[in-house]
């Protein structure tokens, strides 16, 4: 999975960054291209991407979702400024006017400041879309206001700051600053759900800020200020389509907002993590559905312990599959055995250790599965102090990861009713492990999920721990 996942991100990292070298070699290009073709190419264009940006609010509106309204509105504002610096091309329709320099500075800035609005929580719930939607129509009937009283009387729309100049500058730094934000919530979501529509959002972001530098440090005569505008309306169909990509798969958007938990991915495997990982849990749920919720309810725990553990997004998904997929060995163990309603014979407990090691084989033979995935797969029933199997390991043996699916899947369980035995009370199969912490089990692995167990409103562990 690494072996792919570098070679896509420098890929998307060379991508997002063409603008910066674009603009500094194109710069000192002196051009002198007609008003008309701006008129043309920016106005036009610009118009068909704000029809585009109301569509996308207007699918948001529908699916109650705020996040996809939010970007709509983002893109709007952004996509009516540059068409309103189209069309107020001098000699076009109308004359010399501040209306152009001060639409097609304040662009990317607002549109950044837009966007960075995702980082209030109250405004990814759908009861904000109301809000929103008050936003995006002030916004735009500022601009267009702006727009017809600045073109009808040019006196009124103040100078902007020359290109290059410290007030430049200034709204440089601010907006880039924006844009960073935005970035790492995209990586952030890319890392844990690897989707190419996610990748493409953080290639459309680096355009954008590429074309903010062309917009505050360039002017319309340098070949850099025009490539910067291509820059723009390229970096707004790049995230506005994956936006609309996930819209149309039923999925709310969530590259830009950065809030995408792991517990999602357990929860909605097939859209984050894949139809490979779906089919083998329904095969698994056909053969026994036990052992099919018991390892859902084991990815789950896993990612949440992961989380309070502070691991980077890139674990906490392979936690994820590798919980789902733990217990994958088990297909190949006999009906009678797996669902025994009783004490297992010696040689049936054998054949039960044996799932881990004919798990990984079978993840093996399929192929697409990383090593820390297959680790999981193997070594989910080993020890700290060497009493587990297949290969008896001991804690030099044994990463983080593998001590937390190994603690989860003791956890879940205990606490579940078997065919053989009643299951324990949550602080009762809690106790056990707190016994063995710094023995059979790491103990930070054991006090983050008694953390994790006492935040749920309904645990009886809230008074507990």
């Amino acid at each position: 999975m690494r072996d792919r996942l570098l070679p896509a991100l420098s890929v998307a990292a060379a991508l997002a960054a063409v603008p910066l070298p674009a603009v500094h070699f194109l710069a000192p290009q002196k051009v002198q291209i007609p008003g008309w073709i701006h008129f043309v190419a920016v106005g036009q264009t610009a118009v068909l991407a704000t029809a585009a940006a109301i569509v996308l609010t207007l699918v948001g509106i529908r699916r109650s979702d705020s996040r996809a309204v939010l970007v709509g509105a983002a893109f709007t504002a952004m996509a009516a400024l540059l068409a309103l610096h189209g069309f107020a091309t001098p000699g076009i329709l109308v004359g010399y006017n501040g209306v152009i320099s001060f639409s097609g500075g304040a662009t990317l800035p607002l549109g950044g400041a837009v966007l960075a609005l995702s980082a209030i929580p109250a405004l990814a719930r759908p009861q904000a879309v109301r809000p929103l939607l008050w936003m995006q129509a002030l916004l735009f009937l500022s601009i267009a206001v702006v727009g017809t009283l600045g073109m009808v009387f040019p006196s009124l729309v103040p100078a902007v700051p020359a290109p290059a100049s410290t007030a430049a500058l200034v709204v440089l730094a601010v907006g880039l600053g924006f844009y960073a934000l935005l970035g790492l919530r995209a990586l952030h979501t890319f890392l844990l759900t690897r989707r190419w529509a996610d990748l493409l959002v953080l290639v459309g972001l680096g355009w954008l800020a590429g074309a903010l530098v062309a917009a505050l440090v360039l002017d319309f005569t340098q070949l850099g200020w025009w490539v910067g505008h291509g820059m723009e309306l390229a970096g707004i169909a790049c995230v506005g389509g994956a936006v609309a990509l996930d819209l149309h798969r039923g999925a709310q958007s969530r590259a830009l907002i950065g809030d995408l938990r792991g517990s999602e991915l357990v929860s909605e495997e097939e859209a984050f993590l894949g139809s490979h990982i779906r089919a083998l849990t329904v095969r698994l749920a056909e053969k026994d559905t036990y052992t099919e919720e018991h390892t859902r309810r084991v990815a789950l725990r896993a990612v949440q312990v992961g989380e309070e553990l502070g691991l980077p997004p890139g674990r906490l998904r392979t936690l994820a599959v590798g919980g789902l997929l733990h217990d994958i060995g088990k297909l190949s163990v006999p009906d009678e055995i797996l669902k025994k309603p009783g004490s297992l014979e010696p040689a049936e407990y054998v054949a039960i250790q044996k799932h881990p090691e004919n798990g990984r084989n079978l993840l093996r033979e399929l192929g697409g599965f990383g090593d820390g995935v297959l680790r999981l797969v193997h070594d989910h029933h080993e020890r700290l102090d060497g009493t587990g199997y297949p290969g008896g390991l001991e804690a030099s043996d044994l990463d983080l990861d593998t001590r937390i699916l190994a603690v989860c899947d003791v956890y879940d369980a205990l606490i579940s009713t078997r065919v053989y035995r009643a299951a324990w009370s949550a602080e009762k199969a809690l106790g056990l492990l707190l016994e063995q912490a710094g023995s059979a089990f790491d103990d930070r692995v054991v006090n983050a999920l008694a953390r994790v167990l006492a935040r749920e409103p309904a645990s009886p562990l809230r008074q507990a721990v």
